[in-house]
């Protein structure tokens, strides 16, 4: 995986998902959003890097629409707006969020090893925070 900085759009695969975001239609994007969540939250295998990369760029879409979130505004997010997501991805995402920095999960490995692991959990966190805040 390319990856150039720590944000959640800042790699290869979240660039490349923004992409395929874009490429479906509007009414197909919230399902977009789920099947990525669902399948990284659901998996009790070992977590590849790219598949806890996607749901890191999808937890962060849905917490964007939550209050207190964070716009994606970066260049590698999708350029077509989304519309307004089921708050039901809400606690999807925080699912999919602990299942990517706990247990076997390549992409924490990979922050840690490459001794960025503290900061990139921050993100997580904060990411995870106006999850939760927002399911009520």
């Amino acid at each position: 995986m390319g990856t150039w900085d720590i944000g959640h759009f800042d790699n290869d695969t979240a660039a490349d998902f923004s992409i395929r975001l874009d490429g479906a239609a509007e009414e197909e994007r919230a399902g977009v959003l789920r099947e990525v969540l669902r399948s990284t939250a659901d998996t009790a295998e070992y977590l590849e890097g790219d598949d806890a990369a996607r749901a890191v760029a999808a937890a962060a879409l849905v917490a964007a629409q939550c209050p207190g979130g964070v716009p994606v505004t970066t260049a590698y997010g999708p350029d077509k707006p989304l519309p307004p997501l089921p708050q039901e991805l809400r606690p999807l995402a925080v699912r999919a969020l602990d299942r990517l920095v706990g247990g076997e999960s390549e992409l924490a490995a990979l922050w840690d090893e490459g001794g960025e692991g503290t900061e990139w959990r921050e993100g997580i966190a904060r990411l995870r925070a106006v999850l939760v805040a927002a399911r009520g």
